[in-house]
C-alpha cells in the first residue's frame, strides 16, 4: 500500500476524498489515504507547500494563486482532478434580507434583480455590511465579487469582505461580527436552520457549473509520483461517481456527518445532496438540481479555460499584475494531461478538447469525446457573458476598470 496524506476542510465538498477512502476505492488501488482535518484554508496551504501533506482538497483560485505568489513565495501547485462544481450560498441577516425580494424562490432564481435589491438594501442598512468570505482566493469570494460588480457594487468600497474559516461563520454571525457570508455547505445551511440568515443567492444560478475545489498537488511530487498518482485520480474518479448517484446519498450524509469529517447533522448535509435549499427556516426548500455536482457530465475533468477564468478575475480586481507569464503559469495549474493519462483507460468519458469557451452552453450539449459520449450541461454565467481563454483581454476591456 501507498500511503498519500491528503488536507481537508470540513465541508460537504470533501465528499469525493472521504468516500474514496471509507468505502474502499482508495484501498482498492493500493492507496492508504490518510485525511487530515484542517479548519483553515491558509493552514491547508501551508501543509501542502511545506510538505506535511502530499494532496490538498483546496480552493481552486488559491491553487492558482500560489503558483502565482500573491500570498507568499511561489510555489508551482497542480490540479489534475476537480473534486466538485458548485456547492456555495451567499446568505444575509433577516435584518439586511428585509429589503430583498420577499418571494424567497423568485430571489434565488433571478440573481440579477436580486443584485439590484442588494445595491438598494446597502443604502438602507444601519453600516456598510460586513460579508466574510473564506479566504480572498476562493471561488465564492470571486463569485461574489462578480456579483457585486455586475450591478454596480465596488466590493472593495461598497461592502467589507471578512476572511475567516468556513466552520466559524455561523458562530460569528450569532455574535454579529458579520452580516453575511459566502461558503460551501453545510454551513450556510446551518446557519439558515439556526434562523441566522436568509439565501441571498446560489452560487449555481451565479455560475451554472461553476469551478470550486480541486485535488492539488506539488508539481514536483506529482511528477516524481506519477504511478501514485494515476492510481489516486483512478480512486477519486470511482468515488465522485459513487458521490453523485442518488441512492449513495443517505450513505454520503452519514459519513460526512461523522465529527472526524464535517460534524454536521446528517440530514443537513443530505440536503444539500439533494439540491434542497431551504432559503429561509420557516419556508419550503427551493429546489436546485445542480446545486452540487460531484461526477456527472464530467465534472473532475480540468479545464485550463476555468484557470484563466481564474486568472482573469484575479487580474481584473487588482490581485494579480498581468503579464504573458503569469498568464501561463495560471492556464499551467490544471493538469488536463495528467487526467488524461490516469484515467484514459478507465472507461471515464472525457472531453477531447482541455479549453472551451466558458459560459456559452445553454442547455446539454453532446461534445466531442475520447471514449464514450459525453453531455455537458448548461453552464451559463447569470449575465450571459462569455469568456473565450484565447480573448482574455478582450473579455477584461468589457468590464472596464475597478472604482479606484
Amino acid at each position: 500500500m501507498t500511503p498519500v496524506r491528503a488536507a481537508f476542510l470540513p465541508l460537504t465538498d470533501s465528499a469525493v476524498l472521504v468516500a474514496a477512502r471509507e468505502m474502499g476505492f482508495a484501498e482498492t488501488q493500493g492507496i492508504d489515504l490518510e485525511l487530515v482535518r484542517t479548519t483553515s484554508w491558509a493552514t491547508l496551504r501551508d501543509r501542502l507547500v511545506y510538505g506535511q501533506v502530499q494532496a490538498a482538497q483546496m480552493l481552486a483560485p488559491l491553487a492558482v494563486a500560489v503558483t502565482l505568489g500573491l500570498s507568499q513565495q511561489p510555489a508551482a501547485l497542480s490540479a489534475p482532478f476537480k473534486l466538485n462544481s458548485n456547492g456555495n450560498m451567499l446568505v444575509m441577516s433577516g435584518e439586511f434580507a428585509a429589503a430583498l425580494e420577499q418571494n424567497l424562490p423568485a430571489r434565488l432564481a433571478d440573481p440579477l434583480g436580486t443584485g439590484h435589491d442588494f445595491a438598494s438594501a446597502i443604502g438602507l442598512f444601519r453600516r456598510k455590511p460586513i460579508v466574510g468570505i473564506v479566504h480572498r482566493f476562493s471561488g465564492h469570494a470571486l463569485m461574489l465579487r462578480y456579483w457585486l460588480g455586475s450591478v454596480g457594487i465596488d466590493p472593495d468600497r461598497d461592502v467589507v469582505l471578512r476572511v475567516l474559516p468556513p466552520s466559524l461563520t455561523v458562530e460569528a454571525m450569532r455574535l454579529g461580527e458579520i452580516d453575511g457570508f459566502i461558503a460551501g455547505d453545510p454551513w450556510p445551511a446551518a446557519a439558515i436552520a439556526q434562523g441566522l440568515a436568509e439565501a441571498v443567492a446560489i452560487g449555481a444560478r451565479i455560475w451554472q457549473r461553476g469551478v470550486e475545489k480541486v485535488l492539488a498537488l506539488r508539481t514536483d511530487w506529482m511528477e516524481a509520483n506519477a504511478d501514485t498518482v494515476d492510481r489516486l485520480l483512478v480512486a477519486l474518479a470511482a468515488a465522485a461517481r459513487w458521490c453523485d448517484d442518488p441512492e449513495n446519498r443517505g450513505e454520503l450524509a452519514a459519513l460526512l456527518a461523522r465529527d472526524a469529517y464535517v460534524g454536521e447533522p446528517a440530514e443537513l448535509i443530505e440536503a444539500g445532496l439533494a439540491g434542497q435549499v431551504v432559503p429561509r427556516a420557516d419556508a419550503p426548500a427551493v429546489e436546485q438540481p445542480d446545486f452540487l455536482l460531484f461526477h456527472r457530465e464530467a465534472t473532475a475533468f480540468p479545464w485550463r479555460s476555468q484557470a484563466l477564468w481564474i486568472y482573469s478575475q484575479l487580474v481584473r480586481w487588482k490581485q494579480a499584475e498581468p503579464s504573458l507569464e503569469a498568464e501561463a503559469a495560471a492556464g499551467a495549474v490544471f493538469r488536463p494531461d495528467v487526467y488524461r493519462r490516469a484515467l484514459g483507460a478507465s472507461g471515464e468519458a472525457m472531453p477531447g478538447a482541455s479549453m472551451k469557451l466558458e459560459g456559452a452552453v445553454t442547455a446539454p450539449i453532446g461534445v466531442g469525446a475520447h471514449r464514450g459520449t459525453l453531455t455537458l450541461g448548461p453552464d451559463r454565467f447569470f449575465d450571459g457573458r462569455v469568456f473565450d481563454p484565447e480573448r482574455l483581454e478582450e473579455y477584461l476591456a468589457g468590464f472596464g476598470a475597478p472604482r479606484g
